[in-house]
């Protein structure tokens, strides 16, 4: 080889490798840059939208993982509640924010999964517009009714409203919402009529139940537990399929005479389709941290809810298979909000 081809091989070779190590720097830039994406979160508050009003069981389990979230983050972590058309508001704001994880979704799975169903246009798509962090936490809803009406089990409360056809209310946070399908699939399986009164939010209509003004309501544990143990509110059965050891002195409504009925409430964290999956991923990773720490999970449990707090992937498979089970549930019954 002549002086001049060594010479031609050489300034190859330097080119060859200059373009490696440019080639590794950028590889090298976007890794950190991924990485730092993640590592760096949160840099700035955190909105956690609560689609209901305050005071509801919804709002009642997410401030305590909200306040534990800006412990471990060092950034505040506030609560929006935007109630309005059962869920669909906060869902729908949630759906059309920045896929930054700067905004997440804290609600009961069945408002995303039913609402599908429900509403001729519910402003969001439960599968393709969010991504699933972890489902949260499982509570069973408890038939309530005022310390005033004399059936003390729920097979006497049916036979109370048998005995009195169309004239009894039972509340609801609103339509379509799971205390309202919870008791929309009791009156079918016992076969009653109650008239249903449509609140909007929890705290106003359990406001009502213990006055008396309407006669029955699917309660969210964590709401109903407190006025129940106080004498204001009498729980009757859970919907739950075994009994939670926060309510274990209540029957269940499947013991009670209705085989088979089962209508727990799951809650679900979430946040808009396209968040980078390294945001999605230090998100479940602090929050199953979070459900899992004693001081919470004890705090959950007393309350009459279960801890989940599993992988993005299976929340997503749950929200798929609940958008499919509600959907039929909704049919059967011929139920729509508008």
């Amino acid at each position: 080889m002549g002086i001049s081809d060594t010479r031609t091989a050489a300034r190859q070779t330097r080119r060859t490798l200059a373009l490696a190590a440019s080639a590794l720097f950028f590889l090298g830039s976007a890794a950190l840059a991924a990485e730092g994406s993640a590592g760096s979160f949160p840099a700035r508050p955190v909105k956690l939208i609560v689609p209901f009003p305050p005071g509801g069981g919804t709002d009642i389990l997410a401030r305590p993982l909200a306040q534990r979230l800006g412990e471990y983050w060092g950034q505040p972590v506030v609560i929006e509640n935007r109630g309005g058309a059962g869920g669909n508001l906060g869902a729908a704001a949630t759906a059309k924010s920045a896929p930054d994880g700067y905004t997440l979704l804290f609600t009961p799975v069945i408002t995303l999964a039913a609402n599908q169903a429900l509403y001729k246009s519910a402003g969001y798509d439960a599968v393709r517009d969010f991504a699933a962090v972890t489902m949260l936490v499982s509570t069973p809803n408890i038939l309530a009714v005022p310390a005033s009406l004399p059936a003390k089990t729920a097979a006497e409360f049916l036979e109370y409203v048998r005995a009195q056809p169309g004239q009894l209310n039972f509340a609801s946070p609103g339509n379509g919402t799971p205390p309202h399908l919870a008791m929309e699939i009791l009156e079918r399986m016992a076969d009653v009529k109650i008239t249903h009164v449509p609140y909007k939010g929890t705290g106003p209509a359990v406001t009502d139940l213990i006055a008396g003004r309407v006669q029955a309501m699917m309660v969210n544990a964590p709401v109903a537990l407190p006025y129940i143990k106080s004498g204001q509110l009498r729980g009757l059965a859970t919907t739950s399929a075994k009994r939670p050891s926060s309510a274990a002195d209540l029957p269940t409504l499947d013991e009670s005479g209705l085989k088979g009925y089962e209508a727990d409430t799951w809650y679900g964290l979430f946040t808009p389709t396209g968040t980078p999956k390294p945001v999605v991923d230090k998100l479940n990773a602090d929050v199953v941290r979070a459900l899992n720490s004693p001081d919470i999970k004890k705090l959950y449990a007393e309350q009459g809810a279960e801890v989940v707090g599993d992988s993005p992937e299976s929340a997503s498979a749950r929200v798929r298979a609940d958008v499919i089970k509600w959907r039929d549930v909704i049919n059967d019954i011929g139920l729509r909000v508008d």
